[in-house]
């Protein structure tokens, strides 16, 4: 069929509450034009993130009433950890309440002074959580994934010649590869099988870790299925467990492809790193077997680690987010091409072509939608990107200014996402009214969560 339906049916629903223009403008005024300063109550479609904002099954509703919370031990801290086995094959597992913990304690463990890390694209708690230990974070992206209008299968990839020269002239500096599946701040766009093999092989022949940031990797491995040559019979399980294959662990936040509201995990195969790990942990997290999670938390994700690795669920998933993608694509919004796993990413710079880079157009774009449909997205350009240089004070901006509409899994239906593109297509319409905005408050890391606005 042509269709591609829900593989689930709707059990339990939750009101949206309707709001006008002039309600959203006075919320606006008073969040300084940041929409992680609204209210969730006072928002019609929420794809601000993916990120712990999923419905649960009833088979997690059900987990969760068996969860075990003994503080050491619990026989849902021992389910959580097979199924982490099972995809990764990792052999310490070390449970976090979320993925940014799980970063916190790698960096940690591994700094040391003049450190450097390199990656396909850093994410931005990965970036905060390397630059607050003192170290640098480089990103090495393909030049296909720095053009939104550009098409490439694998858009994720990480800059295999870059890499190499930056591993050679780096040297003992370079305390991990870290390749992110899929590159969220690129688009969420997927990582080639190949890709990940070439990167892995470059580290170890410099004696450099190999680690992935796995928090999209079943999407990524359906990317797989559906675009790398040979790989299209293979199960999806096995993809995934092929992208985890020879790494030297995994950071994950369960809050995207665990399906699950909160929580995490760090997982190694060297014994002191994983020492180093758990002591910290129980320093910052809790107790091994809990790491920051209650037991029905573990027994929620455990489930949705195999929930997740259902294909009709990805065909689902992936077609969700393309069908979004191509409804603005024909009305002519400039967008990163193809559609990523999790979400469709708006180029504000093209979309807003008068507004520089320093007047924020990601941010006045985010903004402009909510005001015009209660729709909020999240800015992915120079306020979340972006610095201030010491010296002289001047912007410094990344690559691309884009907004990010993440569709939470299993949670819009197809007349919502029918509303969304109907709210980006007005604003686009009257693109050429909208104006850039000046920071007035931001704080020294992940800036973009408490800044403030106003008008230029």
């Amino acid at each position: 069929m042509k269709t591609i339906i829900e593989p689930f049916k709707i059990k339990s629903v939750e009101p949206i509450r309707m709001t006008t223009r002039a309600e959203r403008a006075l919320h606006l005024a008073e969040a300084g034009q940041n929409l992680f300063l609204i209210r969730a109550e006072d928002v019609l479609i929420d794809l601000l993130t993916d990120s712990g904002t999923s419905s649960m099954s009833a088979e997690q509703w059900a987990g969760i009433m068996r969860g075990d919370e003994s503080y050491a031990g619990s026989r849902s801290f021992f389910r959580f950890e097979e199924e982490v086995r099972r995809i990764t094959g990792f052999k310490h597992v070390i449970p976090t309440h979320q993925g940014r913990a799980a970063e916190k304690i790698l960096f940690t463990i591994l700094h040391r002074e003049g450190a450097v890390y390199l990656g396909n694209t850093h994410f931005d708690t990965t970036r905060a959580n390397i630059e607050f230990a003192g170290a640098e974070a480089i990103d090495l992206p393909i030049p296909e994934g720095t053009v939104p209008s550009t098409y490439h299968p694998f858009k994720g990839n990480i800059d295999l010649g870059r890499l190499e020269q930056e591993l050679a002239a780096r040297g003992s500096a370079v305390r991990a590869v870290i390749v992110t599946v899929t590159n969220n701040s690129g688009g969420g766009q997927p990582v080639s099988l190949e890709n990940l093999h070439a990167a892995r092989d470059l580290a170890h022949r410099s004696g450099t870790l190999f680690i992935v940031d796995s928090c999209r990797f079943a999407e990524n491995a359906y990317f797989v299925k559906r675009r790398e040559p040979g790989q299209s019979e293979r199960p999806v399980l096995d993809i995934a467990q092929e992208i985890f294959a020879g790494a030297d662990g995994t950071t994950m936040s369960a809050k995207k492809d665990g399906l699950a509201n909160i929580g995490g995990f760090l997982a190694l195969n060297d014994d002191e790193l994983a020492r180093q790990a758990r002591n910290l942990l129980i320093l910052t997290e809790g107790f091994p077997t809990y790491g920051g999670l209650a037991g029905r938390d573990l027994e929620a994700i455990a489930q949705g680690l195999r929930e997740v690795l259902d294909e009709s669920y990805l065909l689902y998933r992936l077609r969700s987010v393309e069908y979004l993608e191509e409804k603005l694509q024909r009305n002519g919004v400039p967008m990163i091409i193809p559609a990523g796993g999790h979400a469709v990413y708006l180029d504000a710079g093209a979309f807003l072509p008068h507004i520089p880079p320093e007047q924020f157009p990601g941010q006045v774009l985010a903004a402009e939608l909510y005001l015009e449909g209660g729709v909020r997205g999240v800015e992915i350009g120079s306020v979340m990107f972006g610095k201030r240089d010491p010296k002289t004070g001047a912007h410094v901006g990344p690559r691309m200014e884009l907004v990010r509409l993440a569709i939470p899994r299993r949670v819009y239906t197809q007349s919502h996402i029918d509303y969304v593109a109907e709210v980006v297509l007005q604003v686009f319409a009257r693109r050429a009214e909208l104006s850039g905005l000046r920071m007035t408050y931001e704080a020294p890391f992940l800036r973009h969560f408490t800044a403030r606005f106003a008008a230029v």
